[in-house]
């Protein structure tokens, strides 16, 4: 379940960023098909492509792990 929490998280924030999946995947040095795979839950992040996700969103691992619901990319404020 975690996985799918981080999953969201990265999406949450990649959006609130700016970063289009594309632009996102680029910038990690990844296919799109891999950057949708995690961004859905399907695929683990190996610890490099975890250290390189949280350096482009600017967050330390404990951020990203979070339990609290991921920031609405619009608004900024929690999903409830």
């Amino acid at each position: 379940m975690e996985d799918i929490a981080v999953a969201n998280r990265i999406r949450a924030l990649r959006k609130l960023r700016g970063y289009t999946q594309q632009t996102f995947a680029k910038k990690l040095g990844v296919s799109l098909a891999v950057l949708g795979a995690v961004e859905r839950g399907v695929r683990r992040l190996d610890p490099k492509l975890l250290l390189k996700v949280m350096v482009a969103l600017e967050l330390d691992e404990q951020a990203l792990r979070k339990q609290e619901a991921p920031p609405h990319p619009r608004t900024g404020f929690p999903h409830i």
